[in-house]
């Protein structure tokens, strides 16, 4: 797997780690230790996931952009001689 898909791989698990983190949150069944535990889960992956956004972000800011094919600019004029009266 290439460096990219790494990264939105770890991205990807930790957005999914989140998201069922604040599912359980839901729950009315969880004590205020598993709350507490929980919260804690969520603010630990916080800023890995930041960081790994932030990478993702620089990544794409200062991709090289693909060369455009100009080929011969010329030939494709269309000359129209105008008579003059």
């Amino acid at each position: 797997m290439t460096e990219p898909d790494d990264l939105t791989s770890e991205i990807n698990a930790l957005k999914a780690l989140q998201r069922d983190a604040w599912r359980e949150l839901a729950s009315p069944s969880l004590t205020i230790f598993d709350r507490r535990e929980i919260r804690s889960r969520v603010r630990q992956s916080e800023p890995e996931l930041r960081t790994y956004l932030k990478m993702m972000s620089e990544r794409l800011r200062f991709r090289p952009r693909p060369v455009e094919a100009v080929g011969d600019s010329l030939a494709n004029i269309d000359f129209r001689l105008l008579a003059g009266s």
